[in-house]
């Protein structure tokens, strides 16, 4: 008898970069967030803040500079996760495709509102282009609001037979998103990046519309706090994180980013525009990471009968050592640009600097 051969059994390894490049994508989102909320929240106010065709020409001009140069983040934590956790980006994006379209035609929109209000002296062109602009940021507010309330509280994955085998896929269904917590945060995302921007305006002009912006950024600042603080509430009661440290964390940030927006808010009642933006953007940022310390491990997904986490999602640690590599080399570059270009356009805005006839 011939003798009976055993294959090896193969183990994937775990690399010591999994980790490394979650907490590289959770750095890049609230970078994201952080920047580009209140570009979002700019142009959402611009129909409710802006007096006339002047006023609204103010307003683009705050963020005309560096819009498109915040966008980027988005692009780079979408291609961070796809080479980095490519399982993660395919049963995200294969999962919850109308959610991520909607974020898309929302940007779309934005970005053609701004690149055409401009084309045509009509009013009529101009307020239509404006409104484009309102909805197309108030979407991808909305919608990532929504969506990362899920990812805390786990969106629920099943078992998916293929031709290969058992993959993951996401057993929620849409309307099933629309849970009280994910309704939460997505309106906490819609005020909070509107007072976001109120403040970016009020640091960046000077006369009415500086005064304006200011009394806005303090009316939607005492909103975003009071919601901050029931998202707070629900997040630590009702989907709280199973460790015990983890969990006592996320209390902590929570209670930190409810008092950054109260001091926001604070700050903006008194024309400190500087502490104020830096506070909001702060609260920004607190947030998400008690988002993100929820979804280690699980990265977002509460798996039903299949076995799926961050290592299993990963690239191969060849992948992600050259990927570390390459990012140590450019994102040095990347960060003193825009840094760079900030201080370049860090001068404030006035009616008068806006040529006559230019809206």
């Amino acid at each position: 008898m011939f003798p009976i051969l055993e294959m090896p059994v193969l183990e994937v390894a775990h690399s010591a970069l999994t980790p490394v490049w979650f907490i590289l994508i959770a750095v890049l989102w609230v970078g994201f967030f952080f920047l580009e909320g209140f570009d979002f929240g700019v142009a959402m106010l611009l129909p409710f803040l802006a007096k006339d065709e002047t006023d609204k020409r103010v307003m683009v001009n705050t963020i005309g500079p560096t819009w498109d140069a915040n966008e980027v983040w988005l692009i780079t934590a979408g291609g961070a996760m796809f080479a980095a956790f490519p399982g993660w980006y395919a049963t995200l994006f294969s999962g919850l495709y109308l959610p991520l379209l909607l974020v898309l035609l929302g940007l779309i929109i934005r970005g053609v509102s701004f690149e055409y209000r401009s084309k045509h002296p009509s009013s009529k062109w101009r307020n239509t282009f404006d409104w484009m602009a309102t909805i197309g940021s108030l979407l991808p507010s909305l919608v990532l609001g929504v969506g990362f309330a899920n990812f805390v509280r786990g969106v629920e994955l099943g078992p998916h037979q293929t031709i290969n085998g058992a993959a993951p896929l996401v057993t929620t269904s849409f309307w099933g998103l629309f849970t009280p917590f994910a309704l939460v945060g997505g309106l906490l995302f819609v005020i909070l990046f509107c007072a976001h921007g109120a403040g970016f305006v009020s640091l960046k002009t000077t006369g009415r519309m500086h005064y304006r912006a200011g009394r806005f950024a303090t009316r939607l600042g005492w909103l975003a706090a009071a919601l901050m603080a029931v998202w707070a509430v629900m997040f630590n009661t009702m989907y709280a994180p199973a460790d015990a440290t983890a969990h006592l964390l996320t209390w902590i940030l929570g209670i930190l980013a409810v008092l950054l927006v109260v001091g926001a808010t604070l700050f903006s009642r008194s024309e400190r525009d500087g502490w104020a933006f830096v506070l909001n953007g702060l609260a920004i940022a607190v947030m998400m990471i008690a988002m993100f310390i929820k979804m280690w491990g699980n990265i977002g997904f509460r798996p039903v009968g299949v076995d799926f986490d961050m290592w299993i999602a990963s690239s191969s640690p060849y992948t992600l050592k050259i990927m570390t590599i390459s990012a140590g080399v450019m994102v040095p570059i990347v960060l003193a640009y825009q840094a760079w270009s900030y201080w370049v356009f860090r001068k404030r805005i006035s009616r008068e600097s806006i040529p006559q006839g230019a809206h």
